[in-house]
């Protein structure tokens, strides 16, 4: 499955991840889009009547989820200072083509018990393709396994490797859900 496409309007679509994985979230419960960027994940959830509490440090990107039912947003710089999610518990966690390893155990602290992660970005080897190409910004082979197996979590799907769409890269998915 691949990440995202534009549709024949330049709207980036959703990542096929997950879309297909989206079904695993729990119903009436707060759902985390981390780093949402233009929240093209906000808005599929939304759309599934789910919560969404979608956070971003571009205050232009998330403006445009202004008004949307079902979104909350929050600007907030996830690399800087203290944890700003810190008390707050998610019964899903979106996270796509973003990775800030330091705040790996941060963020899966917040997942709520019978919560589902899904989190899908680029990984070695992308270099060859283009952009990201820094390792600090690529996961290594079976790190998201690793680091979901180190917070307690199940894997319930994972993915590594060659993508095609929605262009060439390499990438690494995981969907783990921490038991109740």
């Amino acid at each position: 499955m691949s990440s995202s496409s534009n549709d024949s309007h330049g709207i980036i679509r959703p990542s096929r991840w997950v879309e297909y994985y989206s079904a695993l979230l729990p119903d009436f419960a707060p759902v985390l889009d981390l780093a949402c960027g233009g929240g093209r994940h906000a808005r599929l959830l939304a759309a599934q009547n789910r919560r969404i509490f979608a956070v971003d440090r571009d205050l232009s990107a998330i403006s445009a989820l202004d008004g949307l039912p079902g979104v909350e947003t929050a600007c907030l710089d996830l690399e800087a200072g203290d944890w700003p999610l810190a008390g707050r518990r998610f019964a899903g966690i979106v996270v796509t083509n973003y990775l800030w390893r330091p705040r790996l155990p941060d963020l899966l602290a917040t997942l709520a018990p019978g919560g589902v992660l899904i989190y899908e970005t680029f990984m070695d080897g992308n270099a060859a393709y283009g952009k990201p190409s820094n390792p600090e910004f690529l996961l290594r082979p079976g790190e998201l396994r690793a680091v979901a197996t180190a917070a307690g979590l199940e894997e319930i799907a994972c993915f590594e490797g060659y993508a095609g769409e929605p262009k060439p890269c390499v990438r690494q998915a995981i969907v783990a859900r921490r038991p109740i």
